[in-house]
């Protein structure tokens, strides 16, 4: 597969939208910017095919070259995202059916049916088209097919593909039922035709959630189609040149482990919340990279200013930008795309940043924030490109954990599985320790990791807890908690004590669950077992009411009815140690615990620094790449490099013991041999 020479830097770009004149001045602009790369026609599907079968690449072929011609290198979208109307009003069936069983008119993008096999076959002609004309033209670095997928529907033929589904899943309508356990409510069914979708029209997408998990896993299913329909159009005609799809921030939707194996590379839209601390953001980043291994990834999206789709769309502060463009990249992004490159004059989204504003010149912050950044990432040229992230801890992230939990009627209706891990992942951010993102699985190797942490390891798949046994009976430590182990593949509760298969290992078994309303809260009381600051924290939330079996307490609860009962415990179990968290503790308590635990496990940060400062690595066959960003605000922050010495990539120069970072600065450093 071919290797980018370079960080791409750029983003999307609509010159369908513009005269030649604009044009002629952004590939001015581009050029004084660093721009290196365009992603283009996402959403031109109409212009390329005005009439079925009828095309028109003449105006693409000419930008292209136009684009080729100033140096700039061009990621080409399949532009399937957003049908052209006469493909709407002349093939319904294109058209996607929502929750409610209303059909849905055109207008919108990503409004398609995954399953409409007109939709498939009019993408896979474009998508042919396109790899015919363009496959070897010297400017293509990589595909993009279409955009954002996601799109759930609810028409007869997705009903007819989730039987067929279904029945290859089960085999036997009885299968079915002993799955789905459909005498509870009377549900049995005589015949797979008897089955119907998950609406609003039958309230099962609330009340029969083994359904409900089906449909979500039949929709990712039905996207990997849809999407290797033009996968393998464009690997037909040059099998060198990488094929992704960007992914929606919104990554609930489709199981991003199934759905990204049939992708080259990675590629996801980085679109924070102002209120989302910096942990949160680099989690999401550990999660991409995890999705294929510890792949590098493409950062396909992310704004340059502010957007416009949020309640409030504060501006992007000075640096700001810069900052999290590296902190991409100090995750394991390969690239630094935007969306948009020029400012959209109309439309749902003409007030979403760009690089070029609507005031159309260089005279700007933005463009000023953003040619410095482009003349840094060309200094930068390829020294951590295919890098990856060497980690000994491992936090075990599952879709189908993940759907069921949160449609779970109970114990609380407060289920944030994304929550739950950013709370466990947050102590090693902190302390500037690599994590990988792990997909549990019954051929899941652990034994690269000293530490594996599995909050709210709620569906436990066949050979998941064996495999886990295993790893801390062969000296592994491991964390679990609240919420873990407690149903199967098609969550069904386990039958006996929970967490089920986990009990052995953890040492201990749960005999009730209590749900604290967001204005409750319960304390955590030390043993004396750990060596803490304080003897007592705080807990809320849900309150496991455990019983030790082999385990030792290491904290009981302070308050109401099973005050004095066992809240954190550890067991050693072979020639390792099994955590179990049985409450959601305050984050002072989780901080300590975990350090405590990578302090006995060998595990450290990767160099000491002040709050606020995050540090990573990036390991390539070229050598050692170390990111400093100092994400404070306001002040510099101090990093002790100790006797290590580095090259400071941006500014030349030999980084070695303490040194300071100015607030919202980064750090960029090689490994001197």
């Amino acid at each position: 597969m071919k290797q980018a020479d370079r960080i791409y830097y750029g983003g999307d770009y609509n010159p369908d939208q513009w005269d030649e004149n604009t044009i002629a001045e952004d590939m001015r602009l581009f050029k004084k910017a660093g721009i290196n790369l365009l992603t283009l026609p996402v959403f031109a599907w109409a212009k390329l095919e005005p009439d079925e079968g009828v095309y028109d690449f003449a105006w693409l072929d000419r930008i292209i070259d136009q684009i080729w011609a100033n140096g700039i290198y061009v990621c080409l979208a399949t532009p399937t995202t957003a049908q052209p109307a006469w493909l709407s009003t002349r093939y319904p069936e294109v058209l996607p059916v929502d929750i409610q069983g209303r059909k849905r008119t055109h207008g919108m993008r990503v409004f398609f049916c995954v399953n409409s096999l007109k939709y498939r076959e009019r993408a896979a002609a474009i998508a042919e088209e396109f790899a015919k004309r363009y496959a070897h033209h010297p400017a293509l670095a990589m595909w993009h097919v279409s955009n954002e997928y996601g799109t759930y529907c609810y028409c007869d033929n997705c009903q007819a593909k989730f039987r067929l589904w279904l029945r290859r899943r089960y085999g036997s309508v009885a299968g079915l039922n002993e799955k789905w356990h459909t005498s509870f409510w009377g549900r049995t069914v005589t015949s797979f035709e008897e089955v119907t979708l998950p609406t609003e029209r039958n309230d099962d997408y609330r009340f029969n959630p083994a359904i409900q998990l089906d449909y979500m896993r039949f929709v990712t299913d039905s996207t990997a189609e849809c999407f290797m329909n033009e996968y393998r159009v464009l690997k037909k005609y040059n099998p060198e040149i990488p094929v992704q799809t960007n992914m929606s921030g919104f990554i609930k939707k489709l199981d991003q482990f199934t759905l990204t194996k049939y992708m080259d590379v990675v590629g996801w839209d980085n679109y924070p919340w102002p209120h989302h601390p910096p942990y949160f953001v680099a989690m999401k980043h550990d999660i991409m990279r995890g999705l294929k291994g510890g792949q590098s990834f493409v950062l396909t999206e992310q704004s340059p200013n502010q957007q416009n789709w949020q309640p409030y769309n504060k501006l992007k502060r000075p640096g700001e930008v810069r900052m999290l463009s590296y902190q991409a990249m100090a995750h394991g992004a390969d690239t630094c795309l935007f969306f948009q490159m020029r400012q959209s004059i109309a439309g749902q989204e003409k007030f979403h940043g760009a690089i070029i504003s609507h005031a159309g010149h260089e005279h700007t912050r933005v463009f000023r924030e953003s040619e410095q950044l482009g003349c840094e990432l060309e200094q930068l040229g390829d020294v951590f490109i295919g890098a990856r992230s060497p980690a000994k801890v491992a936090i075990l992230m599952d879709w189908n954990s993940w759907w069921a939990l949160e449609q779970s009627s109970g114990p609380s209706k407060d289920m944030d599985y994304l929550d739950a891990l950013s709370r466990y992942y947050r102590p090693f951010h902190e302390r500037s320790i690599p994590v990988d993102f792990v997909n549990p699985g019954a051929d899941t190797d652990y034994s690269g990791y000293a530490l594996v942490v599995a909050p709210m390891l709620y569906m436990t798949r066949e050979g998941v807890a064996e495999r886990l046994t295993e790893y801390v009976r062969e000296g592994g430590r491991l964390v679990t908690t609240v919420m873990s182990g407690l149903v199967d593949e098609n969550d069904r509760c386990v039958f006996g004590e929970y967490p089920g298969k986990l009990r052995d290992v953890l040492g201990v078994w749960v005999e009730e669950v209590d749900a604290l309303r967001p204005d409750e809260s319960n304390r955590i009381h030390l043993t004396g077992a750990l060596p803490m600051k304080q003897e007592s924290y705080g807990c809320n939330f849900l309150c496991d009411l455990l019983h030790t079996r082999g385990a030792e307490a290491l904290a009981v609860y302070e308050e109401d009815f099973y005050a004095g009962m066992p809240c954190v415990t550890r067991n050693r179990f072979g020639k390792g140690e099994a955590y179990y968290v049985g409450t959601q503790p305050e984050h002072a308590f989780l901080t300590e615990l975990m350090g405590l635990i990578c302090v006995d496990a060998g595990i450290s940060g990767l160099f000491p620094a002040e709050e606020g400062v995050e540090i990573t690595r990036r390991v390539s066959e070229k050598g050692e790449v170390i990111f400093v960003l100092n994400h404070n605000r306001t002040g510099a922050a101090e990093v002790d490099f100790g006797a290590s010495r580095l090259t400071d990539l941006l500014h030349g120069g030999t980084v070695t013991g303490k040194r300071q970072i100015a607030a919202q600065d980064v750090l960029i450093c090689r490994t001197e041999a």
